[in-house]
């Protein structure tokens, strides 16, 4: 048995739809009406990291999990990882963050990707790291000043981050799941190649057909519009890693995708073309997805 946690995000979806169908497969949700569930024909059971009694059902009768967690500064992996170890869980496999390798990254992100990390290789069982940089998803949070002003704002527009597809994270988390040969390993996870907010801006106007402009932050502002969103820990978090990535801390590249799945890592333009229509393109109009 497999157990998928995190199903209802941008990863561990994608691990679910990518799992083969003969494989026996639970997913954990805080809320199971989330879960997608088209051709799906996994187990959903509710659980919830703060509830031991819903982890401990969670866990029951698994050898391998995917542990996904997103509550920063929180306990949830030590939370799971007492249950699966209460369990007899084999092995689990845990999305981290490249960051964590970056000796000179120390924000709150980082830190709280480090304890879990040391949690999970102290916790006496067997464990697979995925370490990726930035998701090229992240770029969706553009998508409403696109639709709107055809103009996409950020802070140090010209410097690089090897981003990653998701679905290329997720299509190492199949392999770390379903094959032998992971086990305590540490697998950090690019693109094909760094790239610039300036770049995927012009990449962006090409695949939708109209020009896009690139209005470059200061700082400043990028703090104020960052703390419409995130508390404050969080918004000098990604402050620091914007400077990193100025200082060409994110730019490097790894072949461990196209090592782990047998195919090449997806590109900006691939990625940005299979998702167009979040950025207000119009099927069949001239521009979109060439």
């Amino acid at each position: 048995m497999i157990l998928v946690t995190g199903a209802t995000g941008t990863v561990g979806g994608e691990v679910l739809r990518r799992l083969p169908a003969h494989l026996a497969v639970r997913v954990m949700a805080r809320d199971p009406s989330r879960v997608a569930r088209p051709g799906c024909r996994a187990e959903v059971v509710a659980g919830d990291y703060g509830d031991p009694c819903s982890l401990g059902r969670a866990v029951e009768g698994v050898g391998r999990a995917l542990v996904l967690t997103s509550r920063v500064g929180g306990d949830d992996d030590a939370r799971f990882v007492d249950a699966a170890r209460a369990a007899g869980v084999r092995h689990l496999v845990k999305v981290s963050a490249a960051a964590v390798a970056d000796s000179g990254a120390d924000d709150v992100l980082t830190r709280w990707q480090r304890r879990n990390e040391d949690l999970l290789l102290g916790s006496g069982l067997r464990w697979t790291v995925l370490r990726p940089r930035s998701f090229m998803s992240n770029t969706l949070s553009w998508a409403v000043s696109i639709a709107g002003e055809q103009v996409v704002r950020g802070l140090y527009g010209t410097s690089l981050n090897a981003c990653v597809d998701p679905r290329d994270v997720a299509a190492a988390a199949v392999c770390a799941l379903t094959e032998d040969g992971h086990e305590g390993r540490i697998h950090t996870l690019t693109g094909p190649e760094p790239i610039s907010a300036v770049e995927q801006t012009a990449q962006l106007g090409r695949l939708l057909g109209r020009p896009l402009r690139f209005e470059e932050l200061s700082p400043r502002r990028a703090r104020v519009l960052l703390r419409e969103r995130y508390p404050e820990p969080v918004v000098e978090a990604l402050l620091a890693g914007a400077e990193r990535q100025r200082a060409g801390a994110k730019a490097g590249v790894e072949d461990t995708v196209g090592r782990l799945t047998g195919r090449a890592a997806r590109s900006f333009r691939t990625w940005a073309g299979d998702h167009l229509g979040a950025f207000g393109a119009v099927p069949g109009a001239a521009g979109a997805g060439r």
